[in-house]
């Protein structure tokens, strides 16, 4: 039976203390995130009972529902809605700034923003990506080879101009405006940068990429500030964007872009050295501690990498092998759903999760399942460890497999996988690491997974973790 959004949306609002306690809505692909004013008025168990939704987890004055893919943005919008008619605007705008400096450390507080900047441009790498791909099977194929042209300049315009989308979203998110941010920004992919010598050498367009497209329009919010702060209102309007767009774009073209530029090849440099002196260890240490740095905040750090790694080499070879972990979550929940034969609750969340879990979307397995038992969060953790080095030990053999754009993994990562040995080959390889994942995560959890009180009936999400 489908859960309604309103009466799901109603509920959640009445289980965290009313309209009036929400001071911020969000979401993500799986997980409703709300801001709560007064995080003790929120019934966490009267929350988990409601229909649809697969786990909670506590941050700080924030409560993040799993609701899954698709269900997630109707509810949002209902409880988005039932939130602005509940309290005044201007009221919820102070008390969300007020919580967020209050709770967030300064490393997660800083790695969030960054990846504000970078997420909203996820659906466009993906639809690129899967584009590109195609592109690329109908030029090796031969087929509809007129249309071809067209499919390349569709898939890559976006990504030749990503530098100016960062920009733009880079001031908008740390105070500045927009539309300025993305004008500094545009120097770094404007064609007419080769007339310009740093270091006696001529500039390139897009040298730099995203990581100078971040940073020159961080300067230009902090430049605009200061200019806005220290000008007449009567000259605001001229001065501040001239003195704005000027000032940054001369450090942007003198300096950051040089800086960048050098950057962005050292992590592409050291990322295939990496995997291809240690794939088999990087793999290992990358899918399984994966779903640990998801929960600390910490793999939004790697955002800004795979974007660099994308638009540098086309693909980010990281990818594959942080998806392994989600591989470790499936095995792990399949064991447990033969073992726990008994645990009709436990098997009943895990029917319903896992084909999200299949197509890469790991958090109702996780918090629905593995975390709350504590020790098949472990063995999941060793299922993606395997399966990260097995996707590595090709990199060591000189087949490297990437994607060409972030946010999918599970079997939603297959359309936009490729490599230096091309599609199939990297298609291949990442479907043996899945398997591999699988069979670790099930075979590990099956065996070492479950303490002896979980072989007794019990309800899923009570018994005590290990």
């Amino acid at each position: 039976m489908r859960n309604d959004p309103a009466s799901t949306a109603a509920a959640v609002l009445t289980l965290v203390g009313g309209p009036a306690n929400v001071t911020s809505v969000a979401h993500c692909m799986t997980r409703l995130r709300l801001t709560l004013a007064d995080p003790t008025a929120a019934d966490e168990e009267g929350l988990r009972a409601l229909p649809g939704v697969l786990g909670v987890v506590s941050d700080g004055s924030g409560r993040q529902l799993v609701l899954g893919p698709g269900v997630v943005e109707k509810v949002t919008a209902e409880v988005a809605a039932r939130v602005a008619a509940g309290r005044p605007e201007d009221r919820g705008a102070r008390l969300k700034e007020e919580l967020r400096q209050r709770n967030a450390t300064p490393v997660k507080a800083a790695l969030r923003r960054v990846a504000n900047v970078f997420v909203p441009l996820i659906p466009a790498l993906i639809g690129c990506g899967i584009l590109a791909g195609l592109n690329g099977l109908l030029v090796n194929s031969g087929w509809l080879s007129a249309l071809t042209p067209a499919l390349s300049s569709i898939a890559s315009a976006f990504l030749a101009l990503i530098a100016v989308f960062v920009g733009h979203n880079t001031a908008k998110e740390f105070g500045g405006t927009p539309v300025l941010g993305g004008a500094v920004a545009a120097v770094v992919v404007y064609p007419g940068v080769t007339k310009v010598t740093v270091f006696g050498t001529h500039l390139a367009p897009g040298q730099g990429g995203v990581l100078g497209a971040l940073a020159a329009a961080l300067l230009a919010t902090r430049v605009e500030k200061w200019v806005r702060g220290r000008v007449p209102g009567a000259l605001d309007v001229l001065l501040t964007p001239a003195v704005t767009v000027l000032v940054s774009g001369l450090v942007t073209l003198y300096g950051l872009m040089y800086a960048a530029g050098a950057l962005a090849s050292a992590i592409g440099t050291a990322a295939n050295w990496l995997l291809a002196t240690a794939g088999a260890v990087a793999g290992l240490v990358l899918g399984g501690l994966f779903l640990p740095l998801v929960m600390l905040g910490l793999h939004q750090a790697l955002i800004p990498i795979h974007t660099t790694l994308i638009e540098q080499q086309g693909y980010t070879v990281l990818l594959p092998l942080l998806a392994m972990a989600g591989a470790g979550q499936v095995g792990a929940a399949l064991a447990l759903y033969v073992r726990l034969h008994h645990d009709v609750s436990l098997r009943t969340t895990i029917r319903s999760a896992l084909p999200a879990g299949l197509l890469g979307i790991g958090e109702p397995l996780v918090y629905g399942v593995s975390l709350p038992l504590g020790r098949p969060f472990l063995t999941a953790c060793a299922g993606g460890a395997a399966g990260g080095a097995f996707v590595g030990f090709f990199a060591m053999l000189g087949t490297r497999v990437g994607a060409t754009a972030i946010g999918p993994s599970g079997w939603a990562l297959f359309p936009l996988l490729t490599g230096n040995r091309g599609a199939g080959t990297a298609t291949a390889i990442y479907a043996g690491g899945l398997l591999t994942g699988y069979a670790v995560g099930f075979t590990a959890t099956y065996f070492f997974g479950l303490p002896d009180a979980m072989h007794r009936p019990s309800k899923a999400g009570t018994t005590e973790p290990t």
